[in-house]
């Protein structure tokens, strides 16, 4: 049975090489394949079933292929997924230009109070899952300061509905921005291979999956880097920008200190 396996595998990754680009999902297979191993192994040496120096295999057989299967389909991405066009907004026109499910623009929301704008990257994303779990969980401490909140995406309007109810956040207003009009009017680059892919962010999306976080079906641009703002009147008055994609905002923290700057001034 095991030889039967590891001969499909064979003959998936001769397919692969050919063409990467084209049999992407093969080599995301391989890779998961690769991340699953260690994580099996983790588990069994908890529960004590396999002694520690079985872990040699694992550095061979599963680790070592993490760069270049990462490298893969870091190239086959961005080939299929090129940068947007068009020109930049200024933050002032592009949170005009962003309406919500009931058709109010960002702008107008934010000339009423202040509006935490958080910007998710692709929806299958296990950081995105792991944002909005986060921002669910400090809501109630938000609102009860007075600030709105505020959600954008690259899905479609339906599928912003369908994550309302999941994530518990029907409170918020949802954007649907495919065009990353918003992200690039608040300068949300595109994000490096470290930067998505570095070991802290394994290490970190390893913790995520094993929360209940997993990886979906990618709507929007895998590349694309997210980050949140508190915006008042038009203008951003806070602003958390991930340096890489695993990174967690604070966002209660980021709320309250707005609040003290007003009371300040």
């Amino acid at each position: 049975c095991v030889g039967m396996i590891v001969g499909v595998y064979g003959i998936g990754y001769w397919v692969a090489a050919a063409d990467h680009r084209r049999h992407w999902p093969i080599v995301l297979v391989g890779l998961l394949g690769k991340i699953f191993g260690p994580l099996g192994f983790a588990q069994a040496l908890i529960q004590q079933t396999l002694p520690p120096r079985f872990g040699v295999t694992i550095l061979t057989n599963d680790l070592i292929w993490w760069v270049p299967f990462t490298m893969m389909l870091w190239d086959a991405a961005k080939h299929a997924s090129p940068p947007p066009a068009g020109p930049v907004l200024s933050v002032r026109d592009a949170l005009a230009a962003a309406k919500d499910q009931s058709g109010t623009s960002l702008l107008t929301l934010s000339e009423a109070r202040p509006i935490l704008v958080t910007l998710t990257r692709h929806s299958g994303c296990t950081f995105c899952k792991e944002m909005l779990a986060d921002l669910a969980a400090a809501a109630p401490r938000i609102k009860a300061q007075g600030i709105g909140l505020a959600i954008v995406t690259m899905d479609p309007s339906s599928a912003n509905l369908m994550r309302s109810h999941e994530q518990g956040l029907r409170d918020a207003s949802w954007v649907s921005d495919p065009e990353r009009v918003l992200y690039r009017a608040l300068d949300l680059r595109r994000g490096t291979i470290l930067q998505l892919f570095g070991p802290r962010v394994w290490l970190s999306g390893i913790v995520a999956t094993l929360r209940g976080h997993f990886v979906g079906p990618l709507v929007g641009d895998g590349f694309q880097m997210p980050g949140a703002f508190v915006i008042h009147r038009g203008e951003v008055v806070k602003a958390f920008r991930h340096a890489a994609a695993s990174d967690r905002a604070d966002f209660a923290a980021m709320t309250c200190e707005v609040r003290a700057s007003e009371v300040r001034a």
